[in-house]
């Protein structure tokens, strides 16, 4: 039986940690740079001001969840359910606010509870009944959305400007979602790599019953990590509603995936036990400048979704190559 991870940090195991992400940081930037100069050399319009501030203020959604994500792939699970949460708290805080007439900042705080709850619910029928996330959120994603045509009648809810100061530009054209997307880039790697709850997410996907057995309870860790990625979804719907000024019930349809293959991009393990949220912007980045590039020279949307789908494929094999290494050498 292994040993049970160990959850102390040390400057030490610090240095180490940072020299073991070095590799992939080099990679992912090389991957990243190589694709601006390809799509630059084939669109005259793709490296200017315009084009990578759309690039950055439409990412702000994606990488909130994709932050939440990272912390549950490391547990070995997975959440499904997020653009649905996306969906369902954008359009409870639309409707609190144009049908009971709730003050904006009061519907965005009823709107991040729903999707609190949301994630607190997923996790908690995952832990008490041991059912796989898999199963569990792929049930939530079909409720919740069906949740969000309930709310808005199956209808668009446009709320105009009421939210506008979260896509607002405040510096060098980016807007505060930007910002805040950042900032939780920031803390979401210190949580992970010097709190003892990240070290416990870690250690849980690493080897939950060694953990189990060193007098340290996984499920109310699992819990807690599904909740902040609802809570996360839910930020992301926010964020949504004010870019376009309305809270769709479709949107988020099919995000999941995009947010899955971000944090795979990034470097995170399906297997659990390994990740990195700082690499996981890095993977949200080269999925937007994939985006926006094959949009400049003209890729249809079949072909874009081919060529996203490739470049899943390739990461999952790459990290699949990448564990196997591992092993060998140990």
């Amino acid at each position: 039986m292994n040993a049970a991870p160990d959850t102390r940090a040390t400057p030490g195991s610090a240095w180490s940690a940072l020299r073991g992400q070095a590799g992939t940081y080099l990679a992912l930037t090389a991957v990243l740079v190589g694709m601006v100069l390809l799509f630059s050399s084939l669109s005259e319009y793709f490296f200017t001001r315009d084009t990578l501030l759309s690039i950055v203020n439409e990412i702000p959604a994606l990488t909130v969840m994709a932050v939440g994500m990272t912390f549950v792939l490391i547990l070995a699970g997975i959440d499904l359910s997020v653009g649905s949460v996306m969906a369902l708290s954008a359009a409870v805080a639309a409707s609190a606010m144009l049908n009971w007439s709730t003050a904006p900042w009061l519907a965005s705080l009823l709107g991040l509870g729903v999707g609190l709850a949301c994630g607190a619910v997923t996790g908690a029928v995952s832990v008490a009944w041991r059912l796989p996330s898999f199963i569990v959120s792929l049930g939530m994603l079909e409720a919740l959305r069906g949740g969000a045509y309930l709310v808005t009648d199956s209808r668009t809810q446009y709320v105009g400007q009421s939210m506008a100061a979260l896509a607002a530009p405040v510096w060098g054209g980016m807007s505060v979602a930007f910002l805040i997307a950042l900032a939780l880039v920031v803390v979401g790697q210190l949580v992970l790599t010097r709190t003892t709850y990240g070290r416990y997410i870690i250690g849980i996907g690493t080897n939950e019953e060694a953990m189990r057995l060193a007098g340290i309870d996984p499920r109310p860790v699992r819990i807690a990590v599904f909740a902040v990625t609802g809570l996360l979804a839910g930020l992301a719907g926010l964020m949504q509603s004010a870019r376009l000024e309305a809270a769709d019930p479709n949107t988020g349809t099919g995000i999941e995936l995009q947010v899955i293959a971000a944090v795979v991009i990034g470097g995170t393990s399906l297997m659990g036990g390994r990740g990195s949220v700082v690499t996981t912007l890095f993977g949200v980045l080269i999925i937007a400048v994939l985006d926006a590039g094959l949009a400049q020279i003209g890729a249809s949307d079949p072909s874009k979704r081919i060529i996203t789908g490739f470049v899943i494929v390739a990461a999952v094999i790459a990290d699949t190559l990448r564990q196997r290494s591992q092993a060998a050498r140990h």
